[in-house]
């Protein structure tokens, strides 16, 4: 397999990655055919995952502005993936100029690429680390250079802590991450669930295993396990809600039905 010019030498291009699969899912062009294969295969099973993607980031910006509009001007995006229109700086520094975004994802390529296209833009950067190391996050160059942590933050863990299997304890890493933030932080957050897909959970099921074969697992968790990342949190209204649900800027009528697949809400803390 050729590797493109954009691709750092440092990456096993043979082996898939679930940002490049998400860049893929979204209509990008930075992902290699061993992750368009995989993808493919999990469309086998449920073919609206685009449409869930999709409704991810259209809650992703509709949190941002709402963020903004409660005064918030600091953002951390962990696991941020790679950079698509309407990414977390753009809709923040178009809703409130001037508005701080530290990016943080694993991913090489998502990494060399937010750099790409922040360039020139000192209000914003990203951090090559890991959700599972928080204070890798915080004690970073890049956080500690844009963000005050004395002020509120608005934390955003969308579409990734179903990265996260129970073993590395997702709990305890946003607890850290919370309790190192000012009181009215928000925490914007997506997770994926069996609940809400249209589909048989034994179908659904096989997409969730393509995941596995790959050894990027997808942690499918109930509803009440993902209101546990909102501990310490006052859910704001209305509440924690299939994506098209929270806030909506059009009739949710008129969504597919995949894109209500899973939970999204957003908390502030006291």
């Amino acid at each position: 397999m050729e590797r493109p010019a954009w691709a750092p030498r440092s990456i096993d291009i043979t082996v898939p990655s679930v940002s490049r699969m998400y860049d893929y899912y979204l209509g990008g062009s930075h992902n290699f055919e061993v992750d368009r294969e995989a993808a493919r295969k999990a469309l086998e099973f449920m073919p609206g995952l685009p449409k869930i993607m999709q409704a991810n980031r259209a809650f992703m910006r509709r949190a941002v502005r709402f963020a903004a509009g409660e005064g918030i001007t600091q953002f951390l995006d962990v696991g941020s993936g790679i950079p698509t229109f309407g990414n977390v700086h753009e809709v923040a520094q178009a809703a409130s100029p001037g508005a701080r975004v530290v990016y943080v994802d694993h991913d090489p390529v998502a990494v060399a690429h937010s750099q790409a296209v922040l360039e020139g833009n000192d209000a914003a950067d990203i951090v090559a680390a890991d959700l599972r190391k928080p204070q890798e996050i915080l004690g970073s160059p890049q956080v500690e250079r844009l963000l005050d942590l004395n002020r509120p933050v608005a934390l955003l863990l969308v579409a990734i802590l179903h990265f996260v299997e129970d073993a590395d304890d997702p709990y305890r890493a946003v607890a850290e991450l919370r309790d190192a933030l000012a009181p009215g932080s928000l925490l914007v957050l997506t997770h994926a669930s069996y609940e809400g897909i249209p589909l048989p959970p034994e179908r659904a099921a096989g997409a969730v295993d393509v995941y596995k074969d790959i050894r990027n697992p997808l942690i499918m968790r109930s509803r009440e396990d993902i209101a546990r990342f909102f501990e310490g949190y006052d859910m704001v209204e209305p509440g924690l809600v299939p994506p098209p649900l929270w806030r909506p800027e059009t009739t949710p009528q008129d969504e597919d039905p995949y894109a209500f697949s899973g939970f999204a809400g957003v908390g502030r803390t006291a």
